[in-house]
């Protein structure tokens, strides 16, 4: 089964995109390493203080891929220098 999730987040202390990147590429690739999920950029790449990412996680139950993808929000979420603003998601 694949569950699938986007959460949008603001980073209030980036002044530019350089600083936006080198905290969004820093969890992009822990979450990676620490989860069995897939995770990108999906919208926002042009702003500053603003991303809208993407998590899919495909396991062999609606109930495993479910609760991974929970754990990799939820480390996503404590990051103290973001803040998640909106979360949708689906099981396809």
């Amino acid at each position: 089964m694949i569950a699938y999730a986007e959460c949008e987040f603001i980073i209030p202390t980036s002044h530019s995109l350089k600083e936006k990147r080198a905290v969004l590429q820093s969890m992009l690739t822990r979450t990676k390493q620490k989860f069995n999920v897939s995770i990108s950029e999906i919208d926002h790449q042009d702003l500053w203080q603003r991303t809208r990412i993407a998590i899919v996680c495909v396991a062999s139950s609606i109930d495993a891929s479910d609760r991974e993808l929970t754990h990799a929000i939820h480390y996503l979420e404590s990051n103290p220098e973001w803040e998640r603003t909106e979360t949708i998601r689906e099981h396809l």
